[in-house]
């Protein structure tokens, strides 16, 4: 499961692909307002993202927050990896061990075969889905979807 952390920084970095210009920032009062989260939390979230390299900041009064490439350069994988780190794509489901560091001698989990098929799509699916791509996309669910 993802963090909360990582679930704010997706909302918040889906919320700047989708409303930031080329050359505009959004200030942290405004994100923190539209998407009704704590504005201090959502701060350390988006600096830390600042310090990953994924947005970019300014301060001052026409200060706040942009991504730092283009929104189709930005995966939902670069964010999640970024936050949470490799672990919700290389963890056992039922070990408390990444996969990877299996001793061979043992035996793999009972689920590992069958869960191993869908580790590999869940990847594939969040390194092929940019936020360019869910832009194109937000604008379908306009009445549903609540960043």
């Amino acid at each position: 499961m993802l963090s909360n952390t990582c679930k704010y920084a997706l909302r918040a970095l889906i919320y700047l692909g989708n409303f930031s210009e080329e050359n505009k920032r959004i200030g942290i009062k405004k994100i923190s307002e539209d998407l009704s989260l704590s504005s201090p939390f959502l701060g350390k979230i988006l600096q830390n993202l600042v310090k990953q390299k994924i947005l970019v900041s300014t301060k001052g009064p026409n200060g706040g927050f942009a991504l730092a490439k283009k929104a189709s350069e930005i995966s939902l994988w670069d964010i999640v990896t970024k936050v949470d780190g490799e672990e919700f794509f290389t963890n056992c489901l039922i070990s408390l061990e990444p996969c990877q560091t299996h001793d061979p001698s043992k035996p793999l989990c009972p689920i590992h075969a069958q869960y191993e098929k869908l580790r590999t799509e869940i990847c594939t699916f969040y390194k092929d889905t940019t936020l360019e791509i869910i832009r194109g996309d937000i604008h379908k669910y306009e009445d549903f979807v609540t960043l």
